[in-house]
């Protein structure tokens, strides 16, 4: 009996195109040996319920779409039962996260890579009663993920959220936070701040690789202290882009588990997907919480490398 794999794809990701490459893709786990169920996604939250939904007859679930859409799916296999592998062919704007883990943007190569089942165990992060994939933030810039229209993202790609983001820039505010990271205590006015799993955040926020390990438990939490002129955002932000994250109106630590209080008036971001102020934020490190497939060709940090023998 052959192996079968669920796919759910986003046909609104990015530029639409996986609307002409389904076919190459189904075509690419046929020849490999699957059966494949095809889903299209038609709203907002339709792919965590297909996931959710899934019985144990499916090998692979393989989610084909922008970084919110595998957020969706990535929730959807958190709340089933069932152990799945999950594959990832990206279609969105960005797909930072799945650049860090060398995934082709070419989507038949992707699907072709997934073939070799190349499993690795990767965190999940839970944010209060939801879950991200890579990334969880608030304040400057983070708006832009969200706000700026598909058609925008489509036509321009990375511009889009940067002429979002210059929007922002006059609106930029502190939000007074008190911030316990692994019994580490940290208060103050912060105008940004991110906790991820990833080499890099917004484009803006780029890790060294030897910092991040993807399935080593611990979260980067990198806090921006608000600037008491424009001189200290300045060498703030040259700094970040220089991936010095030890100057002056920086935090930066590592952390399993983080508690946001009076964060009642903050919008936060998660995956580049919109989550509403809420005034406690638990956001907690679910190890190896994924089977996921990652490029044969894909250099392992030591924290998946020592998962091996688990």
């Amino acid at each position: 009996m052959k192996k079968k794999i669920y796919l759910i794809a986003n046909p609104c990701s990015g530029t639409g195109k996986i609307k002409t490459q389904l076919y190459p893709i189904v075509q690419v786990f046929s020849l490999g040996g699957y059966d494949v169920t095809v889903h299209l996604t038609d709203e907002r939250g339709d792919a965590t319920v297909q996931a959710a939904a899934l019985g144990d007859q499916y090998e692979m679930v393989v989610c084909c779409g922008g970084d919110g859409t595998l957020n969706e799916v990535i929730t959807g296999l958190m709340q089933n039962k069932n152990k799945f592998k999950l594959g990832y062919i990206p279609a969105g704007t960005l797909n930072e996260w799945s650049g860090g883990l060398k995934i082709s943007r070419n989507m038949k190569k992707a699907a072709i890579d997934l073939l070799d089942d190349n499993i690795v165990p990767l965190d999940i992060g839970k944010f209060n009663d939801c879950y991200f994939s890579y990334t969880a933030s608030f304040g400057a810039f983070t708006e832009a993920s969200y706000s700026a229209p598909q058609a925008a993202k489509n036509m321009l790609g990375k511009i889009a959220y940067l002429f979002e983001g210059i929007k922002t820039l006059g609106s930029i505010r502190p939000y007074h936070l008190k911030v316990n990271c692994d019994g580490k205590e940290v208060e103050g006015d912060f105008i940004f701040g991110t906790v991820s799993n990833s080499l890099s955040v917004g484009g803006v926020v780029h890790y060294k690789e030897a910092l991040v390990e993807l399935g080593d438990g611990l979260f980067e939490v990198l806090l921006i202290r608000y600037p008491s002129n424009i001189v200290e955002l300045q060498a703030a932000v040259s700094a970040i882009l220089k991936k010095d994250f030890t100057a002056k109106g920086i935090e930066f630590f590592q952390a399993k588990k983080v508690v946001f209080e009076d964060a009642g008036d903050i919008d936060w971001t998660l995956d580049g997907e919109h989550i509403p102020p809420k005034e406690t934020i638990t956001i907690e490190n679910l190890h190896s919480a994924v089977d996921f497939l990652i490029p044969k060709n894909t250099k392992k940090t030591p924290a998946i490398e020592s998962n091996k023998g688990e």
